[in-house]
Order: C-alpha cells, then sequence, then structure tokens
C-alpha cells in the first residue's frame, strides 16, 4: 500500500528527484507553511506517514495530530526543536542526514578562522574609511603566525575532523575536546586531547566550536570558560548558537581578552528583540568592534552541491524507514 510523505515547509523544494528516490510506493505531498505545523490542515496531518523537516520544531501537541506517522526526518544534523521522547512514546522513528554539508560547514570554520587571524576582514574596513588609512599593514592582536598558534576544536564528529584535517594543513597545532570519543582517536589524526574542557580552552588561540547542541552541551562555554583564553584569542562557532553565551562573549570583545569572532549561528535564529548586545554593536558597527566580528545567517552548510545532497539524503532515509527493515540515521531518545 502506497505511504505518504509530507513536506510541510514553503522553503521545502521536493521535485522528480525525491520522486525517483522513493519510488511508485510513495506519495508526495507539499505544503508551503512559512512558520510551524500549526500552519497544516488536519486532512494533510491526517494522512501523513512521514514528515520531512527542515526549521521547523515539532512538538507533542503537534505529532497528536498526526495519527499515522511513522517517521521524521530532521533534514539536517541537529535535532533540539524535535520532541524526540514524544515521537518514541508513539513508535515514530526520528531521524537525521548527519552527513549533507559536512565540508562546507568546515570550510566556512575555517574560513572564519583565517578572515580573523590573517586581518583580512580588519583591513577590508579601514580600507574603506573615508579618506582610507594609510596604506600599509599594522600589528593588532588578531594578526599571529598561525604555526605559532593552538587550534582548539569542542566536538570532534564528522566536521570536527574535517576542521582539524584543514587546520593542521594551514600549520596550527590541533587539540580537542570531546569526552564521547574513545581513547586513540587522536592518534589516527595527528592531533592532541584536551582531558578537559577548561583545559582547551588554556592551550588555545584559536576556538572553534563542533559540537551538538544537547542539554549537556547549551551553555556549556560561557564566560567562566571564555576567560580562561590567553589573551588575543578568536572563538568561531558554525555549530548551534545556544552553546556559547554571546553576552559573555561581547564582555570579553569589549575587555579587549578576546581579539575577534566568527559567528554562523545565534541563539535565537531568526533574531528578535530583544537583539542580543553583540549583534546590535556589530549592525550598528560600533568602532571598537571594526573589523574584529564577522556574523553570517547560519549559511556554512549551503552550497548548490550540499543541497541537493541535503534532499537525496533525506529522501534515503525517509525511505528507508518507511518501506524496508533497515532505518538509517536513527537518533534515539537518549542521545543528548
Amino acid at each position: 500500500m502506497p505511504v505518504t510523505v509530507l513536506f510541510p515547509e514553503a522553503r521545502q523544494q521536493p521535485d522528480a528527484m525525491e520522486q525517483g528516490v522513493f519510488g511508485a510506493d510513495v506519495n508526495v505531498v507539499k505544503r508551503d507553511a512559512a512558520s510551524s505545523l500549526a500552519e497544516i490542515g488536519d486532512a494533510d496531518c491526517a494522512e501523513a506517514d512521514g514528515l520531512m523537516i527542515m526549521g521547523f520544531a515539532v512538538t507533542a501537541a503537534d505529532l497528536a495530530r498526526f495519527p499515522k506517522l511513522r517517521c521524521i526526518v530532521r533534514m539536517g544534523v541537529g535535532y533540539d526543536k524535535l520532541d524526540r521522547p514524544a515521537a518514541a512514546a508513539r513508535n515514530i522513528l526520528v531521524c537525521n542526514v548527519p552527513d549533507y554539508g559536512t565540508t562546507e560547514v568546515a570550510d566556512h570554520a575555517v574560513a572564519l578562522a583565517l578572515t580573523l587571524r590573517r586581518g583580512i576582514l580588519l583591513h577590508h574596513e579601514y580600507q574603506r574609511h573615508d579618506p582610507p588609512e594609510p596604506w600599509r599593514s599594522f600589528q593588532h592582536p588578531l594578526i599571529e603566525r598561525l604555526g605559532t598558534q593552538t587550534f582548539g576544536i569542542v566536538g570532534l564528529g564528522r566536521i570536527g575532523t574535517a576542521v582539524a584535517l584543514r587546520a593542521k594543513a594551514f600549520n596550527f597545532r590541533v587539540v580537542f575536546y570531546d569526552p564521547k570519543h574513545p581513547n586513540g582517536h587522536e592518534l589516527g589524526l595527528g592531533i592532541e586531547r584536551a582531558a578537559t574542557l577548561e583545559d582547551l580552552m588554556r592551550r588555545t588561540n584559536t576556538l572553534s566550536i563542533h559540537c551538538p547542541l544537547t542539554v549537556e552541551t547549551k551553555g556549556m562555554i560561557g564566560y567562566d570558560q571564555l576567560s580562561l583564553l590567553p589573551s588575543g584569542a578568536v572563538v568561531v562557532n558554525d555549530a548551534r548558537g545556544p552553546i556559547l553565551d554571546l553576552d559573555a562573549l561581547h564582555r570579553l570583545l569589549k575587555s579587549g581578552h578576546i581579539a575577534g569572532a566568527g559567528l554562523d549561528v545565534l541563539p535565537q535564529e531568526p533574531p528578535v528583540e530583544p537583539i542580543p548586545e553583540l549583534l546590535r554593536a556589530y549592525r550598528a558597527r560600533e568602532e571598537w568592534l571594526e573589523g574584529r566580528v564577522v556574523i553570517t545567517p547560519h549559511s556554512a552548510w549551503l552550497t548548490p552541491q550540499s543541497w541537493m545532497d541535503t534532499r537525496r539524503k533525506s529522501a534515503e532515509t525517509m525511505r528507508a524507514a518507511l518501506l524496508t527493515n533497515n532505518p538509517q540515521n536513527v537518533i534515539t531518545p537518549d542521545m543528548f
């Protein structure tokens, strides 16, 4: 009997590619909800066996409207907006797509770090002054020889590993903290392991965050942790916004202890009032922050190739869950 897969979000674009992966046994339904599943009609909810999610939250109340639902596929890596215990109580599989944009996100993290550490953003802004700054190089806490610095990575999953290899290629000393990894993982990569987060912070000149957002990691990097970084450090985050305390980062940037920051993610996306003070200062182009902070709108993952990977791999994951006895990329309720 055919099954129905619902694509509820306006930005989703299923077409013949997804249908080709699904085959004739899957009926694709596309709707154009702007902000939540509450906009989807009851009739569509009643027919859905599978639910494709990109940015929407899925709550217990949402699930109650889907009597036939057997699988949710999060078209991305993070799954913090999905009520997994509520789904488990209904025997609904929750899956993600962990490998769609690994290289893009890793490239973006290193690009943010290099843009700051080589003074590219700084010189770019100064040359746009009216009149421009003198045509000369100058010393600044951001600018250091890469080979003298330690590149610290929080979270050594797929993306963190890709970042480690890229940082090594630029001659950084690479150290990571990830208590989930077995001993010896670092030996195959030729990098070092920090025993604690605090140890990593004390050793790190350029910090890059690559752990998932969980109950354990939410707010994990705050003022106390950031204060341990050596003076002149750079902080990069293209993982999840709530892992990093933005107010603490703002304070330490303003004091000069942290030299610069590159952010692709914020605690609230899109940002709403009250706008975080760091974002407000950045948008206002406050002079003290000039050339020291670069912010991109959760865009690290996106290339035409990664978008197609996301769509194809999501469809493959949904098909495996609904039409085979071999589901892929299953997220269990205890995976925090």
